[in-house]
């Protein structure tokens, strides 16, 4: 451990619902609206510091994984270990972030060296340590973008780079409501899955950004140490879901293709759903039996009652709007009920 660090004080207290999760933490977290919560509070988020008893726990640290990404240094990009004998995880970046997670993801702490923010860290945070709480709550969540089509949600599926917020951004600039950017939960009971909203922001590369919106720099950074670049879900001209919506289908992203055919929309049998399914799903590597009981459970039901389909886009990054124009077409055809609202007429959102 790092004595060095200096800890950042308490700013303010800010509190949210971010994935169906009610969180409360000592100073903002980036990119998350601000509500007035009063529910009891799911999870408790402290910013800049690590608690002093953590380094009491060292001595019966159990490794659990290391990534096999690895930084120009050779360091993991990702290091996890349990300590108390599984009472604490203790996840370390290859920057320096630190963050600390009680067994029941009621308590989280998150730490980082200079030059580095808040900013920073909130990339983190909001995308696998929120989906590691999720997994320790028992919510299963996919690493995926979601948008809200006439009051349901679909569900755009793939790894890193596959292009989900830049379709789903491609989607906002279409006039449709964005649930989330980065994990899609599949909650509830096993009669009706659904979607919780993320928080308002769409994270792009800048070349998506050039593509989208003609040039990388007419959206704002995402953080002061990192060219990648947010779309504001909360301004004016784009709309942030806040309802939960029901999971009505899923698009597996594929790669993008020369073809002449494409963009287009190819039906995914339940076998390989599947497989794609478990590859997708946030945290892979830590999970309990009870965890892992959750999940299949989950996913069943999802092979059994959400139509799976591949989506492949075509070669021109600046044609995303051909590739949405796909899916809705596809979706609108599928043969299951709909609601009443159509996606152009008012649904509750910011």
């Amino acid at each position: 451990m790092d004595s060095g660090r200096a800890l950042r004080p308490p700013l303010e207290m800010s509190s949210t619902v971010i994935f169906g999760l009610r969180v409360e933490s000592n100073r903002p977290i980036p990119w998350v609206r601000a509500s007035t919560l009063t529910t009891p509070i799911d999870l408790h988020v402290s910013l800049g510091e690590i608690p002093d008893f953590l380094g009491a726990m060292w001595d019966d640290a159990e490794h659990l994984y290391s990534s096999a990404n690895c930084n120009d240094g050779g360091q993991p990009t990702l290091v996890v270990c349990k300590l108390d004998r599984g009472a604490w995880f203790h996840l370390r970046c290859a920057d320096g972030t630190e963050f600390l997670i009680d067994r029941l993801g009621k308590h989280l702490w998150a730490t980082w060296p200079e030059p580095l923010t808040v900013e920073d860290t909130a990339t983190y945070l909001l995308g696998p340590m929120i989906g590691f709480v999720l997994l320790l709550r028992g919510t299963p969540a996919l690493h995926a973008s979601a948008i809200n089509v006439g009051g349901q949600a679909i569900a755009l599926v793939g790894p890193g780079g596959a292009g989900k917020s830049t379709t789903a951004a491609g989607f906002a600039r279409m006039g449709y409501s964005v649930l989330s950017d980065d994990a899609v939960t599949l909650a509830g009971e096993p009669g009706e899955l659904m979607v919780h909203p993320g928080y308002p922001c769409i994270r792009l590369w800048p070349e998506s950004a050039d593509a989208l919106f003609g040039a990388r720099d007419a959206l704002p950074l995402l953080t002061p140490n990192w060219d990648k670049r947010y779309l504001d879900l909360a301004g004016d001209n784009h709309r942030f879901q806040t309802d939960s919506l029901p999971l009505a289908a899923i698009y597996f992203l594929g790669a993008r293709s020369e073809d002449v055919g494409a963009p287009r929309i190819e039906v995914v049998a339940p076998r390989a759903g599947m497989i794609e399914l478990i590859a997708n799903m946030y945290v892979p590597y830590l999970k309990d039996n009870a965890a892992h009981a959750r999940e299949f459970n989950a996913l069943r039901h999802v092979i059994a009652k959400v139509p799976l389909r591949r989506a492949i886009p075509g070669a021109d990054l600046g044609r995303v709007s051909d590739l949405c124009k796909v899916i809705l077409d596809d979706f609108r055809a599928l043969p299951q009920p709909r609601a009443a609202t159509d996606p152009s007429e008012h649904i509750e959102c910011v």
